[in-house]
């Protein structure tokens, strides 16, 4: 059976009016950010800094990477578990993937740009870094929300000190007659939090707290999918869950995304004591991030249905 409510994810502006902690829009948004993700888990913002033009150059500028030879694209590499080339997997064959590690930094987007074209691409380099900057400015804002609206805002400048963005680009093609149109599984984010850009081609599905699947459809150019992942949902005692989710393909296009994650690399996750108490008892001990990535690559910790509890959680 259907669930008797259509869910749809909430759709919140970002202006430099609600982005602004001296105004009254802001302590209004914070309210309409934190109960989007205590019910869904993630919610669509419309940012204003985020151009039509900007959208535009980003997806060209991804459709010329993805172009490259398969040989070229593999040479993405790299030391952390889960930040390379992920592609020409027999069961997911729609989709292809790629990790800017230090994607907020021009040095960052260098570094992996230099590895797909020795010879230089200064316009790809440009169009990546004008993106990844603002996803990774919108998500520190909707951080400082959400630790200001808990009470717990004295954390939140050695969160930001922290954090180190993973920009994953993403292909999915579009299926032949007969093939699956799963084009990537259902799962959690295992970052602290994720935000997502993508042309107009639709495919993100999310699941309610009822079990429903719903799509999310008819997103602007300026709107970022916030969501967030395993590791806000230990430091939040499980006040906001990370939403399971999949890309199913329809149609004839491909759909091209940006998913950029949020890594606490320089310090321990811990949940905050204010968010523990008798009615609300510990759920998750403190875990090293990187460390929880590396437990999740295990072939064989990939299926659990919730990693972060396997990994650090607290029997009740």
């Amino acid at each position: 059976m259907g669930s008797e409510t259509a869910h749809k994810l909430a759709v919140i502006e970002f202006t430099d009016k609600s982005t602004n902690p001296e105004t009254e829009s802001w302590s209004e948004t914070c309210k309409k950010v934190v109960d989007a993700l205590e019910e869904y888990g993630c919610f669509v913002a419309v940012y204003d800094k985020l151009t039509q033009e900007m959208h535009k150059q980003v997806f060209e500028s991804l459709q010329s990477l993805f172009s490259l030879p398969t040989q070229t694209k593999v040479q993405n590499k790299s030391s952390k578990p889960l930040y390379g080339y992920v592609g020409q997997i027999p069961f997911l064959p729609l989709f292809e993937s790629m990790g800017i590690d230090d994607a907020h930094t021009v040095q960052g987007v260098q570094d992996f740009s230099n590895v797909m074209w020795p010879n230089g691409n200064p316009a790809f380099c440009e169009n990546l870094v004008a993106y990844t900057k603002l996803a990774a400015e919108l998500e520190k804002i909707v951080v400082q929300m959400v630790f200001e609206s808990y009470g717990v805002g004295k954390h939140h400048e050695s969160y930001v000190g922290s954090a180190n963005y993973l920009c994953r680009v993403m292909k999915y093609r579009e299926p032949k007659i007969g093939e699956n149109k799963m084009a990537f599984v259902s799962h959690t984010d295992k970052s602290f939090m994720s935000t997502i850009h993508q042309n107009q081609v639709d495919g993100l599905e999310i699941k309610a707290k009822d079990g429903e699947w719903f799509g999310v459809h008819g997103l602007s150019p300026s709107s970022v999918i916030v969501m967030a992942g395993d590791a806000i949902m230990a430091w939040s005692n499980s006040r906001i869950k990370s939403p399971h989710h999949r890309v199913t393909m329809e149609g004839s296009e491909a759909r091209y995304s940006l998913g950029q994650f949020s890594f606490i690399e320089k310090e321990t996750v811990k949940t905050p004591d204010e968010f523990v108490d008798e009615e609300h008892p510990l759920r998750y001990k403190p875990f090293d991030h990187l460390k929880f990535l590396d437990f999740f690559s295990q072939e064989e910790n990939r299926r659990l249905e919730s990693p972060i509890a396997t990994y650090c959680g607290v029997s009740q």
